[in-house]
Parts: C-alpha cells; structure tokens; sequence
C-alpha cells in the first residue's frame, strides 16, 4: 500500500483493496469520449478488470462526441467482448465534453454515478474507494484529487492551480483540483442539475445549489500521462471557462433574487446620475452654459443604463420562475441506439456472480 502525507488529510491512501461489503446499491459509470480510438478499447478493459470483483452490479456509459476517426468502432467491438453493460451512446455531432457528460448523466440508470475521461489518465481502480466513501460517509458527492498529476507544467498545471484557487474563492467551496473528471455522485442529487457550456469543471458549484456543501468531500487518486493521442481542451478554453465562471457565481448568489442583482447595479448607476444632473442643474441656474459639458452626457448615460439595469432586473425575475419549471430541453443529440432505448429495470447490468458462472 502506497502512502503519501498530506498536511490537511495526513496519511493519503492511494491504493486501497476492494470494498468487499458495500451498501447495496447499482453503480454506473460515465465516460465522454472524442476521437480516441487508440484509447478506447484500453479504457473499457481497465475499467473492465477494475470492476471485474465489484460486490454490486454496475453498467458502463460511454458517449462518444461525435468522432471522427475509429472510435465507435473500437467501442463497440469492446461493447460485444465483453457484454451488454457496457452501453454506447454516440452523439451527432461533436458538442464538447460538458454536453457528452450531460448525455450519460441522462443515459445513467445507477443509484451511483462516477464519471471520468476516457483517456486513461484517470485511474478506473479508484472508483470502489470513491464509491466506498460515498455510501459510508452518506455524501452526495466525492470529488477525485490528483496528488500527483502527470500533466504539462505551463499549459496544465500552472493554469489549473490558478482557476482552481479563483474558484475556490467565488465557490467558497475547499476543493484542491475542481479539473479532476474522476467524481462519484449519488444520482438522485446529480440529476437535478443541468450542465451547459464549460460547466463539467464547475459540477460541485452547481451542485452547492441543490444540496449542503457538508455533503461533499474530496478523495486522493491517482492519475496517468497520456499514452496515445493528444489533449482537446488547450489553453483557449480558458476564456470559455472565465465566462462560465461569472455564470456559475451569478447562480449561487443570486439564482433566486436577481432582481438584486440588477436592481443595485441600476440604483447605483441612477443615484450617480442623477447626483451629477443635480449638480449641472444648479450651475445652470446660477447662469453657467452646460450644454456642452461632457458630464452632461455622462449623466444622462448613468440614468438610462440605471433604469435599463431597473427594468432588467424585474425581467429576470420573471425568467427565473421560468428556469425553475420542470425543463426537458437537451443541450445534446444522441443517435437512436440501443443505450439510449429504454431498458428493463434488471436489464444489461454486470453481476459478479453471473460473470464468475
């Protein structure tokens, strides 16, 4: 057993035996993948042999984002080696990895679901133990923490050790790496938000709005370099990022009262304003000539953008009554296939004992 020391969790566990008694529960993973085909069929046999003693039954998820190259092929030839648990979705056409993720989310028929890409750099072995303490400790969510990450420096590390802290700060949530695809969540909770744009990296955020960040916890796991292919997401996801990141803070503070948010802005900008036409007006009655005056204009400005701001304000109170009502939209299309037809409760599961037989 591997140990290493961590001065805010001390000893860290990074290979644990499998969890021989768990509660019972169905386990599904969900992996998103987009043109790894030399990745593919590794990937569904480590997760595979990882899960191959797994005391509960389970199923895999794959969604592949509209490839272009092989990899649909290579995974379902992995789907007829090794079973019907192992379930296909394939998307249209290439929507990024949020909406893929969003896709087996919605194909996920587990009370557990665990998500991780599918290039290998994430360690399949480590589910039990994220699962394990999920269920034991009665979280809603455990959140995989690379200790040792087997990226780039300047295009990865760096970076990632940046966004990390900014959205520690706006979240007020203390996860060390939010990057890390490898989380296990309990269904019921997950299923109730919905992930658009960049948002996979934000999931405990959205998650902070549905359920107590108490029942949230993060857990040590291993990571990989890449063997084959290279990465889809570079350095200019960053802008999306940034974006999605006022999004997500708008949400937690103010999801359910953005007339605040719009109606101080809009206060604010009227009261300056009307201070500085206030104060024009009283050089103009003293005989002073303002109607050239740059601050006139300024004034005006901060009293139409105000009282825009005012009425923006009450509109979105209006389309967040909206936002709450029960949505079917998908930010996805998946082909008609078999993973995403509607499948009997006790069907295409992997069992222990039936795979032993």
């Amino acid at each position: 057993m591997t140990a290493a020391l961590s001065p805010v969790t001390g000893p860290i566990e990074l290979d644990l035996p499998m969890p021989r008694t768990m509660p019972a529960h169905r386990l599904s993973v969900v992996v998103p993948m987009y043109n790894e085909e030399d990745n593919a069929p590794a990937m569904v046999e480590a997760i595979q042999n990882a899960l191959a003693d797994y005391p509960c039954e389970w199923e895999l998820v794959v969604v592949d984002d509209g490839s272009s190259d092989g990899t649909v092929a290579a995974l379902e030839a992995a789907s007829r080696r090794f079973g019907p648990h192992i379930r296909i979705v394939p998307l249209w056409r290439n929507f990024r990895q949020t909406a893929a993720m969003q896709a087996g989310i919605d194909a996920a028929r587990g009370d557990v679901i665990v998500t991780l890409d599918g290039d290998l750099q994430n360690d399949p072995r480590d589910i039990p133990k994220l699962v394990d303490r999920l269920l034991r400790d009665d979280l809603d969510l455990v959140a995989g923490w690379r200790v040792n990450r087997q990226d780039g420096l300047v295009l990865r590390k760096v970076p990632s050790k940046i966004a990390n802290r900014i959205i520690r700060r706006i979240t007020g949530l203390p996860f060390r790496d939010l990057g890390c695809s490898l989380k296990a969540y309990r269904a019921s909770v997950l299923k109730r938000v919905r992930l658009y744009g960049e948002m996979h990296r934000f999931i405990p955020g959205w998650m902070a709005t549905v359920t107590s960040p108490r029942r949230m916890a993060e857990e040590p796991v291993r990571h990989h370099a890449r063997l084959h292919g290279t990465s889809k997401y570079g350095i200019s996801r960053t802008f999306r990022v940034i974006v999605d990141l006022l999004a997500m803070h708008f949400f937690l503070r103010y999801a359910s009262r953005p007339g605040h948010f719009f109606g101080g802005l809009g206060l604010g900008l009227t009261g300056i304003g009307g201070l500085v036409l206030m104060y024009l007006a009283g050089l103009k009655l003293f005989g002073e000539d303002i109607g050239g005056r740059p601050l006139l204009f300024f004034g005006l400005l901060c009293v139409l953008g105000g009282l825009q701001l005012l009425t923006t304000g009450v509109l979105a109170e209006l389309l967040i009554r909206i936002y709450y009502a029960p949505r079917e939209k998908q930010p996805a299309a998946a082909y008609h296939t078999s993973a995403t037809e509607a499948l009997a409760p006790d069907a295409a599961w992997h069992r222990k004992d039936a795979a032993a037989a």
